[in-house]
C-alpha cells in the first residue's frame, strides 16, 4: 500500500466519520418512531443513491466475482443488525456514548480481521482491543442500577456488527467488487429485510419527522460510500483511529443541539478508548521507539 492509497483512506474515513454524526443526529431529531421505520428510510435513500451510480457508471448488478457473494452477505447481515443496534443507541443514549460504542467497530475489525483477511494483529494491537474493552466499561457501568444498561448494551453489539461489516467490505473490495455495488448490495438487501418489519410496526410520521429521516438517509449514504472507499484504499489496522473522530463531531452536535453533557466515567471511558486507537495507529505505522529499537 502506498502513501498515496493511505492518505486517502485518511480523508474517506473523516469525511464519513462527520456524515454519519450528521445521521446520528437527525435519527435522534426524528421522534419516537420505530427503530426499524428510521432504518428503512436510512437503507431506502442509500439503495436510490447507490443504484443512480451503478447506473451512471454502468456497473452490473450482479457480483463481479461469486467468490464475493457470500462476503457481500455476510457483510449486510452484520451491517443491518449493526444499523439496528446503533439507532436503537441513539435514542436511548446520549449521542457521544452511542457513538463511542459504535466505534468499538475498528477493533471488532481487527479481531474478524485475523479469521477473514489472515491480517495477524501484534500484541499491542491485541492490547489496545482489550483497553478499548475495559474503557467500554466506563460508558456501559455494567451494574443493575444503570438504567441505561440494556442500550449500552446493544451499542456495544452494534459495534461488534459493524466490525464484521467492514472486515468483509474489504474483503470484497480487495476481491476485486465495487465499492458502489457493496453500498448498493447492503443497502437494497437491507430494505427488503426492513420492508415487512416496518409494515408490521409502522407509525405515522409527521412532515418534520419525514424530512428528518430522508436527511438521515442521505448523510448515511455519503457516509456509508466514504467508509466503504477508506477500508478499500487501506487495512483498517492502519486507518481506524480517524474514525474515532465521529466522537468529536457526535459530541459537539449533542452539546449543541440536545444540551447533552456525558458524565465523568463516560469521558474516562472515551479518553481511555481513543488512547487504545491512537496506541493502535502508532504501532501499525511504525511510530512507536519500542517497536523502532527492536527492528533495529
Amino acid at each position: 500500500m502506498n502513501i498515496k492509497s493511505k492518505n486517502k483512506a485518511i480523508i474517506f474515513l473523516i469525511t464519513s466519520a462527520f456524515f454519519f454524526a450528521l445521521m446520528s443526529t437527525f435519527v435522534r431529531l426524528s421522534g419516537d418512531l420505530p427503530t426499524v421505520e428510521k432504518m428503512l428510510f436510512r437503507n431506502l435513500v442509500a439503495a436510490v443513491i447507490a443504484s443512480m451510480i451503478l447506473i451512471k457508471n454502468k456497473i452490473s448488478i450482479l457480483p463481479a466475482k461469486k467468490k464475493n457473494l457470500p462476503w457481500l452477505i455476510l457483510r449486510t447481515l452484520g451491517g443491518a443488525l449493526g444499523v439496528f443496534c446503533n439507532f436503537y443507541a441513539v435514542d436511548h443514549l446520549l449521542l457521544s456514548d452511542a457513538s463511542i460504542l459504535n466505534k468499538m467497530s475498528p477493533f471488532f475489525a481487527i479481531i474478524f480481521s485475523f479469521f477473514i483477511m489472515k491480517e495477524k494483529p501484534s500484541f499491542v494491537q491485541g492490547f489496545a482491543v482489550v483497553g478499548a474493552f475495559v474503557g467500554s466499561l466506563f460508558v456501559i457501568k455494567p451494574t443493575f442500577m444503570n438504567a441505561q444498561l440494556l442500550p449500552s448494551l446493544v451499542g456495544l453489539l452494534g459495534g461488534m456488527c459493524a466490525g464484521l461489516a467492514y472486515a468483509c467490505v474489504r474483503k470484497a473490495t480487495t476481491n476485486g467488487e465495487h465499492s458502489a455495488y457493496v453500498v448498493f448490495f447492503f443497502s437494497s438487501v437491507s430494505t427488503l429485510i426492513c420492508l415487512p418489519l416496518t409494515v408490521i410496526s409502522f407509525e405515522p410520521m409527521n412532515f418534520y419527522q419525514f424530512t428528518m429521516l430522508l436527511l438521515a438517509g442521505a448523510f448515511a449514504a455519503v457516509g456509508q460510500f466514504m467508509i466503504t472507499l477508506a477500508y478499500k484504499n487501506a487495512p483498517s489496522k492502519e486507518i481506524s483511529v480517524y474514525d474515532f473522530s465521529q466522537i468529536i463531531f457526535t459530541a459537539g452536535l449533542g452539546f449543541i443541539i440536545f444540551d447533552q453533557i456525558p458524565d465523568l466515567l463516560s469521558v474516562i471511558g472515551y479518553v481511555v478508548i481513543v488512547l487504545m486507537a491512537v496506541l493502535s495507529f502508532l504501532y501499525s505505522n511504525n511510530l512507536l521507539w519500542f517497536k523502532n529499537n527492536t527492528n533495529a
